[in-house]
């Protein structure tokens, strides 16, 4: 090398030498350590003033939206409403071992610590920045703190204010508080978010009832509940929350919450499948309405129930209920052609029943499907009770120590002139009813005339009374004041009721003439408030002489009258049929000693818009009371009682009525009647009052030259045995239509 070449090396080292010497001099050990310190400081500062903006904010929405649960009276669940499967409850509630489980599982430190884990919020948020995504390692406060307060977005800036209101939580609230919240706003999936929703979905038990074993499954399946639920989980799925589940367990050992032998002793508890969503569909919307009507009226107001969180317990019994709706499918449904027959198209089914002691609604029919058709025909009040009004009349008669035209006391021996478009005599207003098919029955006891629905009889009876004493007793015994004009007409029925206002006028009859008033809801309870329903009074609406009296009569109907197919030997059995003009609804009203049901069928046309004929049901002429709903009546009663029951009806004082005066010959009427009260037919359901006549139409006779006498003696001669039916048809129909038998 030449000493050129020599000097240029010794100069570039020479440079080298002096940079690497620099470098050391800007980056000393001393600087490094500075500079690490004040970083820290930094950020502790930078920590602190975030500490001190952040606040603890209120709930985020969803957190606290829940659900409201109506139950059965056996306290299963009926339906949910509310977009939020959750029913927030105290951790009181909550097993021990249960809330041991979800610590084990989740954060074993959870009693001891402030509240966050730093190394796994770091980890956290360097995944985060990194686009690695969300990363486990929160404690149960931090979860809680997401849940609860924030959302589930996984940015740097929820981690950062879920660190901070996790410390001021943990500082601000008691650990069981925490705890409570944290696994009442879980997901746990099956569309469940609290633990009260979880233990209904995957083990159909409320949270009060779970047992370790299912706490420590719902406590893991948290982790990922999408693929940790047993029924829908790959065989990998399964594996996995397996040996969570056992985890958690061990956990439990280890923290002294559960023995070796315990342990050893538990089985996996492979939760239930899953089942569809109880919504409204069904019975379900129906009996969700009418208990709203009920809460309405009892101070729970729809904007109560829609900020949820309410449990409702109704006094719907279960299997009376499932025994309704078996009744309807297999006496009626079964038998109509819905898409092929117009006539079948627009029936339909209503009926409540009701325990007559207590006024408890124990089932309700309110139509075939509450999605498909929501007005409840269990508590629609457009169309006429028709005849199942007559034995209120009577009972009025009797509450009122009626006496006939002729002076003698009415009672079940009490004889009418039951011919056919008889001039009503003592009223005001024109009234000449027809009997069914135009028939004429002569002297007739009101036993008979009951049995028979004969339609003469009890419109002298109501003049006899007076119309404004029947509505008296009518509204006393819980028959509504709609369309109730007080004129002769209204002894058949042209008022309008419901299935649910005649359960309850029949279930006062039932119970000795105290007044029955339906009833839905048990009881009404949230974390928040708990309502008592107001009970309802229980006066004397009548006697009990009155009411036992009318159930004596209604016997008959059952045993040798109209009503025919609700008779049956498993029960005693007390009823009433009724058809209304044109056929456009049929009931059986009856009841037992144990339990009053009303079963009612509408004809409904036009979209609900128009009532319509009934005739041609299912092919079977003319759907009378004592057809369809008496069979529906007849099936659901046997399978309510358990196949029957030994009780009869504990009467007394039954009002047999005074013999009748002596024959006397007939004369010239007193009055002549001017015009008949013409019924006024309807094709939609009108609120406004008429004299429409059910099943038949009044005409204005000429004038005779002799008037039967009100009462007379009976005749000499046998008297015809009445048809089975309901005394309503319109003229020159029979039951069974078309001469078909009677059904």
């Amino acid at each position: 090398m030449g000493r050129a070449d020599a000097r240029r090396a010794e100069a570039q080292e020479s440079r080298r030498a002096g940079k690497s010497g620099g470098i050391r001099r800007l980056f000393t050990w001393k600087k490094l350590l500075g500079a690490f310190f004040g970083i820290v400081l930094l950020g502790m500062g930078a920590f602190g003033a975030l500490y001190l903006y952040v606040d603890v904010p209120a709930a985020n929405a969803m957190a606290e939206r829940q659900s409201n649960v109506y139950k059965y009276s056996d306290g299963t669940v009926l339906a949910r409403t509310g977009k939020v499967n959750r029913q927030i409850i105290d951790l009181a509630e909550v097993p021990k071992e249960v809330q041991h489980a979800f610590v084990a599982a989740e954060n074993k430190s959870f009693y001891k610590d402030q509240g966050v884990d730093l190394k796994g919020t770091t980890r956290a948020l360097f995944n985060t920045v990194s686009g690695k995504g969300k990363q486990g390692g929160s404690t149960i406060t931090q979860q809680y703190v997401k849940n609860y307060y924030l959302t589930q977005d996984p940015t740097v800036s929820r981690k950062l204010q879920e660190l901070v209101i996790s410390l001021k939580v943990d500082q601000k609230q008691s650990k069981d508080e925490i705890l409570a919240g944290y696994i009442n706003t879980a997901y746990y999936g099956r569309g469940a978010s609290g633990i009260q929703a979880a233990a209904q979905a995957y083990y159909g038990v409320d949270a009060k009832d779970l047992n370790v074993s299912q706490g420590a499954y719902l406590a893991s399946v948290l982790q990922a509940p999408s693929q940790y639920d047993w029924n829908s989980a790959t065989p990998t799925g399964k594996k996995l929350v397996k040996e969570r589940w056992a985890y958690t367990l061990r956990n439990m050992v280890e923290m002294k919450w559960l023995s070796p032998s315990e342990k050893a002793g538990l089985e996996f508890p492979a939760p239930q499948k899953p089942k569809p969503a109880q919504g409204l569909e069904g019975q379900r919307g129906y009996l969700v309405e009418a208990a709203n009507r009920e809460l309405d009226k009892q101070g729970v107001t729809e904007q109560d129930r829609e900020a949820g969180g309410w449990t409702f317990t109704l006094t719907v019994d279960k299997k009376r209920q499932k025994a309704l709706e078996k009744s309807v499918e297999d006496q009626l449904e079964s038998k109509l052609d819905r898409e092929g027959s117009k006539v079948d198209a627009g029936v339909q089914a209503g009926a409540t029943s009701v325990d007559p002691k207590t006024g408890k609604v124990v089932a309700l029919y309110g139509g075939e499907d509450y999605i498909k058709h929501y007005i409840s025909n269990a508590t629609r009040q457009d169309y006429q009770p028709a005849s199942t009004f007559k034995p209120l009349v009577l009972a009025s008669a009797l509450e009122n120590e009626s006496t006939t035209q002729s002076g003698n006391l009415i009672g079940l021996n009490t004889v009418y002139d039951g011919t056919s478009k008889r001039p009503v005599v003592g009223s005001d207003t024109p009234f000449n009813p027809q009997n069914e098919d135009g028939r004429s029955y002569g002297p007739i006891s009101v036993q008979k005339a009951m049995n028979s629905s004969v339609n003469s009889v009890f419109a002298q009876m109501i003049v006899d009374v007076t119309p404004a004493k029947a509505k008296e007793t009518a509204l006393a015994l819980g028959v509504p004041d709609k369309n109730f004009p007080e004129r002769p007409a209204v002894s058949l029925g042209t008022m309008n009721a419901s299935t649910w206002d005649m359960a309850g006028a029949y279930a006062t009859l039932d119970n000795h003439g105290r007044k029955v008033t339906p009833h839905i809801v048990q009881s009404a309870e949230h974390r928040d408030r708990t309502v008592t329903p107001e009970k309802p009074k229980r006066e004397q609406a009548i006697s009990r002489a009155s009411a036992d009296t009318v159930t004596k009569a209604l016997t008959g109907v059952v045993d040798a009258g109209s009503g025919s197919a609700a008779n049956t030997s498993a029960y005693d059995a007390a009823g009433k049929t009724g058809t209304s003009e044109d056929n456009k609804s049929a009931w059986f009203a009856g009841y037992t000693p144990e339990l009053t049901t009303v079963v009612a069928l509408f004809g409904e046309g036009d979209g609900g818009r128009k009532q319509v004929s009934l005739t041609g049901t299912a092919n079977s002429g003319r759907a009378n009371g004592g057809g369809f709903p008496a069979r529906i009546w007849a099936d659901y009663t046997l399978g309510a009682l358990g196949g029957g029951s030994d009780k009869t009806f504990d009467l007394q004082d039954v009002e047999r009525g005074e013999a009748p005066a002596p024959p006397t010959p007939s004369g010239t009427p007193s009055e002549e009647p001017t015009e008949s009260e013409e019924p006024t037919p309807s094709d939609t359901p009108s609120e406004s009052p008429s004299e429409t006549t059910p099943s038949e139409t009044p005409t204005t006779p000429a004038p005779p030259t002799t008037t039967p006498p009100p009462t007379t003696t009976p005749p000499t001669t046998p008297e015809i045995p009445p048809l089975p039916g309901d005394g309503d048809g319109r003229p020159g129909e029979r039951p069974g239509g078309n001469g078909a038998p009677p059904q």
